[in-house]
């Protein structure tokens, strides 16, 4: 995906490599090392620069992002994609239950990727998958995928600085006691699983997740989630050990009475733009299988 970005130069960042210049603004050491590869991608004022010379206010710095690469592995696959919202940075989609995000052995054609390959298949641009928020291929809802390697790099940076908010929806059976309250338990893979990850206080990684109980009805509790770090599996593994697991966890509660997958959409997603900085908000409705749960 190309990709051009002005920058206005001021009395701040005088005498700045331009090297130095954009690692402040989130360019990653990779992502400069790409940028000397592309044929003049560097331009100050429309002249062709090297990353060492240095800045002065007033100049007008261009970065031009050429990627003509493809996701090879990924073949394209007409799959309908519920997008939210785009840009030259970000494509933000509403993903359904039932999607991987990346294609496997098994499941070669039949992905997020796939479909996302197929669309810029079609616009005929150059595209490399690059998803920053990998949702499990049963949960719903929303997940955004970068369009060119600085906007990847950004947006994952913002994992290590828990800087995106993150609103889960999940149902459970009966009435969550307390009905809100911080569930502060440290995961670690099950012993003997690949998959199957477990509260492990020995060895496992932090793992916090804030929950409240938002309604119930007709038996259940629809509980909204908010993630302060993002562990596998966190929380489908947190509401089992408060007591609550979700409902139609396969590998967790195997409760399929009312609905065939786990009952956990990713409801409202709010981080700064990578680009821009701007604070954007995205919200994807409850799907219908979880709905008619409630009804």
């Amino acid at each position: 995906m190309n990709r051009t970005l002005t920058y206005k130069i001021t009395k701040i960042d005088e005498g700045l490599r331009i090297e130095q210049y954009l690692r402040r603004r989130g360019y990653s050491r990779q992502n400069l090392t790409e940028l000397k590869k592309m044929h003049k991608s560097v331009l100050v004022n429309g002249v062709w620069y090297y990353l060492t010379q240095t800045l002065s206010a007033g100049d007008e710095l261009v970065i031009r992002i050429q990627e003509e690469q493809v996701s090879e592995k990924i073949p394209p696959t007409d799959i309908p994609l519920n997008i939210l919202y785009e840009d030259e940075d970000i494509l933000v989609v509403n993903k359904p239950a039932g999607l991987p995000i990346h294609p496997s052995m098994n499941n070669y054609h039949h992905s997020l990727a796939n479909a996302c390959a197929y669309y810029y298949q079609q616009q005929n641009k150059p595209f490399i998958f690059r998803c920053t928020n990998r949702l499990d291929r049963d949960t719903s809802g929303i997940t955004v995928i970068a369009k060119h390697m600085v906007s990847s790099n950004i947006l994952s940076s913002y994992a290590y600085k828990h800087t995106v908010n993150r609103e889960y929806l999940a149902i459970v059976r009966g009435s969550v006691t307390p009905s809100s309250g911080t569930i502060d338990a440290p995961l670690s893979r099950r012993p003997g699983s690949v998959i199957e990850r477990a509260v492990d206080f020995e060895r496992g990684e932090c793992a916090v997740t804030h929950y409240k109980v938002i309604e119930e009805k007709n038996g259940h509790s629809l509980v909204s989630l908010y993630l302060e770090t993002g562990r596998t599996h966190q929380i489908r593994i947190h509401m089992k050990y408060l007591g609550f697991p979700l409902i139609g966890d396969y590998l967790y509660n195997p409760d399929m009475e009312f609905i065939s997958r786990q009952a956990l959409h990713s409801h409202t997603l709010r981080f700064a733009h990578p680009i821009t900085g701007e604070q954007m908000e995205f919200t994807a409705p409850l799907p219908e299988d979880m709905k008619s749960v409630l009804e």
